[in-house]
């Protein structure tokens, strides 16, 4: 069984920066494709940015220029560092990681970021 521990968020004022962290356990984290998704409060989960096994990155338009990923395979742990924050960016923030050829997206619980105006 995978699981995903994530920690880093809080509340911070508009402009500011915080670095998310995710943390794996199991043997799949090398293997898998990991990234983060945000959902704020009645909308959808939608995706922040991911990052494959070959260091490959993906973020949407909203984050582009201020959010950066990067993973540690040693450490079993995908980052999310983000600067310039923007009271929109509120939400609960998801790891996730998805072994290669397995089909399935395992989930960490979430961790809040509250950017405040």
């Amino acid at each position: 069984q995978v699981q995903l521990v994530e920690s880093g968020g809080g509340l911070v004022q508009a402009g500011g920066s915080l670095r998310l962290s995710c943390a794996a356990s199991g043997s799949i984290f090398s293997i898998s494709s990991v990234g983060w998704y945000y959902q704020s409060p009645g909308k959808q989960r939608e995706l922040v940015a991911t990052i494959g096994t070959g260091g490959g990155t993906n973020y949407a338009d909203s984050v582009k220029g201020r959010f950066t990923i990067s993973r540690d395979n040693a450490r079993n742990t995908v980052y999310l560092q983000m600067t310039s924050l923007k009271p929109e960016d509120t939400a609960v923030y998801y790891c996730y990681a998805e072994p290669w050829g397995r089909g399935v997206k395992y989930w960490g619980q979430g961790t809040q970021v509250t950017v405040s105006s």
